[in-house]
């Protein structure tokens, strides 16, 4: 499982116990879309936020997602993609001094959980509305495109609050937006619009109000059309070259490239040559 902290967090038992919380209270909805899986945060009287049960839960959906679609969409029911942490739970928990400390760290479950998505076996896309804030940023930031309408405004205020990011955001936000801009949005709060983060490169792609998720699934359904092979190569190996030195990253590069290839690439190499293949773009 990559990092080697499934084993840690996430068992057999536990994960069939996850799926009957998708099934019986429906916290994250799942449901497969061909080949793509859209898989939606639930909570919408709490704008998404990310309780751990949530995170429990979504990290069943995407081991699903994982083991029977090429593709994922991640998107919120209601009027936001997620607020972020569910600060009550947090609270409770802080204010609950006397109480012993949990099994398993929230945090460390959401970097499981979130790497799940960025260096899992299948590409995600987000599909993004309204809030995505704090926690709900890092979420999205752990996919490989992220998608927002019109309507999307996105903050880090867990300055203002007390707190520090612990959903792996300081890493992957801060490579998308660099430091100073993530350092300005932390210390002020400010709220930064769907136009300006497409301007940062926070998002690829902007849409018009309620049109994000048709997009996400079009971009979900091009994706599955790869093979297996090139989309784990995009998303595993492609990010640790970025992170090598010039000679490490073209030994990485070589050693991608000499993988042995599936059946399928001869097929689709005939395809092209023979001019059957569907033109790009």
């Amino acid at each position: 499982m990559g990092r080697g902290s499934a084993a840690d967090w996430i068992h057999a038992d536990e994960l069939t116990c996850a799926l009957v919380i998708i099934m019986e209270n429906n916290i994250v909805t799942y449901e497969l879309d061909g080949p793509v899986a859209l898989i939606g945060l639930n909570r919408p009287e709490k704008r998404n936020a990310l309780s751990l049960e949530l995170v429990e839960s979504l990290a069943t959906a995407v081991i699903r997602a994982a083991s029977e679609a090429s593709a994922g969409v991640i998107y919120g029911h209601g009027q936001a993609f997620s607020a972020g942490l569910d600060l009550a739970q947090l609270a409770k928990r802080i204010s609950n001094k006397d109480a012993a400390p949990p099994i398993r760290r929230e945090r460390n479950l959401w970097h499981y959980v979130f790497d799940l998505m960025d260096r899992g076996t299948i590409p995600f896309v987000a599909a993004l509305h309204g809030a995505t804030i704090g926690g709900g940023l890092e979420l999205a930031a752990s996919v490989h495109i992220r998608v927002a309408d019109s309507t999307a405004f996105f903050a880090l205020p867990e300055g203002q609050r007390g707190i520090f990011l612990g959903g792996g955001g300081t890493v992957r936000i801060q490579k998308l937006i660099g430091y100073h801009t993530m350092a300005d949005m932390m210390l002020t709060g400010r709220t930064i619009s769907a136009a300006e983060a497409k301007d940062l490169q926070l998002v690829q792609y902007l849409t018009e109000p309620g049109k994000a998720l048709e997009k996400a699934k079009s971009i979900a359904h091009r994706i599955a059309e790869n093979t297996q092979q090139t989309n784990w190569q995009i998303t595993n190996v492609l990010p640790r070259i970025g992170e090598l030195s010039h000679d490490d990253g073209l030994f990485m590069e070589h050693l991608a490239t000499a993988m042995e290839k599936p059946a399928e690439t001869l097929g689709r190499l005939r395809d092209f040559l023979e001019k059957r293949a569907k033109p790009i773009g």
